[in-house]
């Protein structure tokens, strides 16, 4: 049944109704904002480890690290592993979402800085990132997974489809050829213009007999079915079930994919040594080197505080040590799955090489998945990649709504009753699935999608880090700080690619040595030819055109005489710290900020959440009546514009159990390569 197996199609029907059947018996829970966006903030340690855990680990992590490691070994695990590094930092993190006592993260903008349009804006700017970034994304990874598990008979192809397969063979075996003989004219003028027909897209290994739209259908209406039923509390009850079935359906791979090559052994004869090691040489054709990495986390530390999910999980926690011990324990468990898949993508290197190589890495997971599970187990792996990508859609399907009823909805009608915000909310959640459709059918590469998550909410993030710890901070100049980051590195990169005469500038379309005696682009996502057949023709380029390199090109830097990993860096860098040289210049530039508005914000942020809400009533109560008292524990002296506060014991001891976690995590990593290299 739509080239499904019937044992495999009744597991996930099963799933389906059991995850919706959660859903109306969480819905008794949800009948306010509080409890439909925040769970009531009654949600202990295990409810936030799952929720952290489900929020943070999905199918999109297994295929982008599969498929990373598959074109450049275990380092391109550091893509999405690199947050081990971050893992101490969320020790701190989660408290102060949930100190602020606050429903959504735009609600900072409106309590710390006094501006209702600039939180509105907020409100709007992530919602759209997320659902035609985050949302779309999961959904795409969910049909690229889904994808190589249904497959086409070769003998129902389309010409198109015939032709597009032939072609991917025949370049594979005159690349093999080329190793080993000089090719004829004919030839290599053959392997050009097959060349270039993969950079368009136009070669696959195979062909699907899987549809995206009616997968996205009838996914999305499953999670809207329980998200609109039970909101958060209902997302997390659910992340326990999809929790255990991220657990399987990462585990099940590798010991199978090593029984049908031969075991380690066989791993390490097949895959190349330097495959193994988890930094990644110097070498030219490296992208994920210490100093990509480096980069990676610099931007990852700064967007964490800026994604619109956080005041949700955060604030849902009923006290801070629940809130502490849900993130970091839920990120430590990703990051102990990220080693599974990196042993994954590997045995996927030693499986599919030469004549059978695939055209799409994305497509790694999910042809092992085919290739090596029979009925059951098959229909185990599509249920967890389901759950997988469904927990991360679902809370920020939840936070999408939250956003818009309490900072968009809610400033058009002061005066809404409590039953009008939860009807707003549960719309906003079909029109966000439903734009998450439309997102990921406009999107085609794991990779690239995977960075632009990365980066979309870097600014937002810098304004974030600054409310929290800097007083200076003025709404004009987070205004124009934001407006010109986001010009730099989000908008500008995807608007600019369609003037004509940036996508055909001869300096913009340059490519330079990829370090495999290739080519690629420099400041465009593709360079192609405007006519395949025509090696004169115009070079075109296409994607996200790389502002920064532009930026950094006109500054007098040689970018072109860059290695890739270089670049990479030069990217994440450039995003990372662009952002913070305009929101502080542009802020000193500005009166400064009312003082008794930021002295009660740091003063809340300051108050540790009482044992219980009437506790902590009291608590927030003695701050407003005396806002300084806890000023002293300023490190830089009560009258200092940075809020930076003295560690308490319980600061120190988890700050440095992390580190030492997060070390023998990295140990064990390393550790597990040596003996799969032998």
């Amino acid at each position: 049944m739509f080239g499904i197996h019937p044992l495999d199609l009744s597991i996930i029907v099963a799933y389906f109704v059991v995850v919706i059947l959660i859903g109306r018996r969480a819905a008794k829970a949800a009948g306010n904002q509080d409890g439909y966006f925040l769970a009531g903030r009654k949600l202990g340690r295990l409810y936030q480890f799952f929720l952290n855990f489900g929020n943070a680990t999905d199918a999109n992590g297994a295929v982008s690290t599969s498929s990373l490691v598959y074109q450049q070994g275990a380092s391109g695990a550091w893509v999405g592993f690199q947050l081990i590094f971050l893992n101490p930092y969320y020790w701190f993190m989660n408290v102060w979402f949930r100190r602020v006592r606050l429903t959504t993260t735009a609600d900072l903008f409106t309590d710390r800085l006094g501006s209702r349009k600039l939180a509105s804006f907020y409100a709007i700017f992530q919602s759209l990132a997320a659902v035609f970034v985050v949302i779309g994304f999961g959904n795409l990874v969910t049909y690229k997974i889904s994808a190589a598990l249904v497959v086409k008979p070769a003998e129902v192809w389309t010409p198109a489809e015939q032709s597009a397969v032939e072609g991917f063979q025949t370049m594979r075996s005159l690349e093999k050829l080329s190793l080993t003989e000089a090719l004829t004219a004919e030839q290599s003028d053959a392997l050009r213009v097959l060349h270039e027909r993969d950079a368009r897209g136009e070669l696959r290994s195979y062909i699907t007999a899987l549809t995206p739209l009616p997968l996205y259908i009838v996914y999305s209406i499953v999670i809207g079915a329980y998200v609109i039923l039970g909101g958060l509390a209902a997302t997390a009850v659910n992340e326990m079930l999809q929790g255990l079935l991220i657990l399987v359906f990462s585990v099940i791979l590798l010991p199978l994919g090593l029984a049908s090559i031969g075991g380690f052994d066989a791993l390490s004869e097949r895959v190349p040594a330097a495959a193994f090691n988890l930094i990644g040489s110097s070498d030219a054709a490296q992208k994920l080197t210490a100093m990509s990495i480096f980069s990676l986390v610099l931007a990852s530390l700064i967007q964490i505080n800026g994604i619109i999910g956080n005041m949700g999980i955060g604030g849902s926690a009923k006290d801070e040590y629940a809130a502490r011990f849900g993130a970091v324990s839920g990120a430590y468990g990703k990051r102990l799955i990220y080693i599974m898949w990196t042993l994954v993508g590997l045995v996927g290197l030693a499986m599919f090489q030469g004549e059978n190589a695939l055209a799409d890495p994305d497509l790694v997971w999910g042809t092992m998945s085919r290739q090596l599970l029979g009925p059951g187990l098959l229909g185990l792996m599509f249920t967890g990649v389901l759950a997988a990508n469904m927990s991360t859609v679902a809370s920020q399907t939840v936070s999408v709504s939250a956003l818009i009823v309490r900072n968009i909805y809610h400033p058009l009608r002061p005066n809404m009753s409590e039953a009008e915000a939860l009807l707003v909310g549960r719309i906003t959640v079909v029109v966000t699935l439903g734009l998450g459709i439309l997102a990921a059918m406009q999107m085609d590469s794991v990779f690239s999608a995977l960075l632009l998550v990365k980066t979309v909410s870097v600014p937002f993030g810098a304004v974030v880090l600054l409310m929290f710890f800097w007083r200076r901070l003025t709404v004009k100049g987070a205004w124009l700080g934001l407006i010109g980051s986001i010009g730099l590195n989000i908008v500008g990169p995807f608007v600019l690619p369609h003037v004509d005469a940036l996508k055909h500038h001869p300096v913009l379309t340059a490519r330079a040595d990829d370090g495999h005696g290739g080519i690629e682009p420099v400041y465009f996502e593709k360079v192609v030819r405007t006519d395949l057949n025509d090696p004169s023709s115009p070079l075109e380029g296409q994607g996200r055109l790389h502002t920064e390199l532009a930026v950094l090109k006109v500054m007098g830097c040689e970018v072109e005489q860059w290695t890739p990993a270089g670049r990479f860096s030069a990217r994440f860098i450039f995003d990372s710290i662009a952002p913070f040289l305009l929101l502080i210049g542009f802020s000193l530039a500005t009166k400064p900020p009312e003082r008794s508005r930021l002295d009660r914000f740091y003063g809340r942020m300051k108050t540790p959440v009482g044992k219980d809400p009437q506790a902590d009533r009291e608590a927030v109560a003695a701050t407003e009546t005396n806002p300084g008292r806890f000023d002293h524990t300023k490190v830089l002296g009560p009258e200092s514009n940075w809020e930076f506060t003295k560690w308490d014991r319980v600061d120190g001891i988890g700050f440095i159990s992390c580190c030492a976690i997060s070390g023998a995590i990295i140990g064990l990593f390393w550790l597990m390569l040596r003996m799969a290299a032998g």
